[in-house]
């Protein structure tokens, strides 16, 4: 990443208000930790992660997909305040059946997300938190295109963009890192 891009990034209000953990859930992983973030600045998250959208995307978005966990809280705040629907990817056993499945490898371990089945397709644009090596949004994109959903794109309030790869949807942001 641009180092002065990162610089930038880092001096926004929304940036300095996120608690970094480091060694955290393993030695070696740096933890951003956002509930300051939402305690004190839910409005200005939500009006940002909007911003960042390109005009006349969310015209075109039949419903927001939230990656659990934390991708619900975000989901939920854009959903709410644009009155747009929700699908949940969840973990295994939290949908009820049908469901597809897909796993994946994290930086610290392996996970599977679950869609619920028997959808009438839609146009739709994944929400999470942290787009760090993009196996989770990976996935997730992968299995809401195997359900028959169009996928416009992601947006996450924080990229790390020197961890992952291309995407192949656009990758809307607030923060860089």
């Amino acid at each position: 990443m641009n180092n002065d891009l990162d610089q930038h990034s880092k001096q926004h209000v929304l940036w300095k208000a996120i608690r970094t953990v480091p060694d955290f859930p393993k030695p070696g992983i740096e933890f951003y930790d956002i509930t300051p973030l939402l305690l004190d600045h839910v409005n200005e998250v939500i009006d940002a992660m909007l911003q960042a959208l390109p005009k006349g995307l969310l015209e075109q978005i039949d419903c927001f997909v939230a990656i659990e966990a934390r991708g619900f809280v975000f989901a939920s705040l854009l959903s709410g305040r644009l009155g747009k629907g929700m699908i949940l990817l969840r973990k295994p056993g939290k949908l009820p059946p049908p469901v597809a499945n897909k796993s994946y490898a994290l930086e610290y371990g392996s996970d599977t997300l679950e869609i619920q089945g028997g959808m009438q397709p839609k146009k739709i644009l994944l929400v999470d938190d942290i787009l760090a090596t993009g196996g989770t949004l990976t996935t997730a994109y992968q299995l809401c295109k195997e359900a028959g959903h169009d996928v416009a794109g992601v947006l996450v309030l924080l990229d790390l963009v020197d961890l992952h790869k291309p995407f192949p949807v656009p990758v809307y942001t607030v923060l860089e890192g």
